[in-house]
């Protein structure tokens, strides 16, 4: 489906939603798929900052760029501008239902719900206070559930 617009969302939009941002927008990119992805924070406590310099490493290690991208928080018109708004974890997906008017919920849900390991592996853990294996890991869990998201919107 060509023109979707996706937002991937974290807590503070520095580690795992500007990963899911750069890899969905290079995978995209390679198939030639029509689709504008961004990314923001529940938070905006990061807001303006450039991503984590641990998530930039990981990421231009597996041929990730991550130029352009910047920490914002969700805003109140993303929950019209958007198709889907995925979360990383549940607990961004709480507070996104909260803030979601109702017309707009049924575009919320788990970015890891495109995994094939899922719903055993549901959340994308928060990398911040972990060391380089939890940046691989992240970027791991997403790759897999880009792959599977792209899939799934052919569809």
């Amino acid at each position: 489906m060509s023109g979707k617009k996706i937002l991937v969302v974290c807590l503070g939009n520095i580690c795992r939603s500007p990963t899911a941002q750069a890899v969905l927008r290079h995978k995209a990119l390679l198939q030639n798929r029509d689709i504008t992805i961004d990314s923001a924070g529940t938070s905006a406590s990061h807001k303006g900052a450039l991503p984590d310099s641990r998530s930039i490493r990981a990421g231009a290690a597996r041929g990730y760029n991550f130029s352009g991208l910047y920490s914002r928080p969700v805003f109140e018109q993303d929950f019209v501008n958007f198709d889907l708004i995925l979360a990383m974890d549940k607990s961004n997906l709480a507070e996104l239902r909260r803030r979601c008017p109702a017309e707009h919920h049924h575009k919320l849900g788990l970015f890891l719900q495109h995994l094939p390991d899922y719903p055993k592996i549901n959340e994308v853990p928060d990398p911040y206070y972990s060391g380089s294996q939890g940046f691989e890991l992240v970027l791991d869990l997403i790759e897999q559930a880009s792959e599977q998201l792209l899939i799934a919107l052919t569809r």
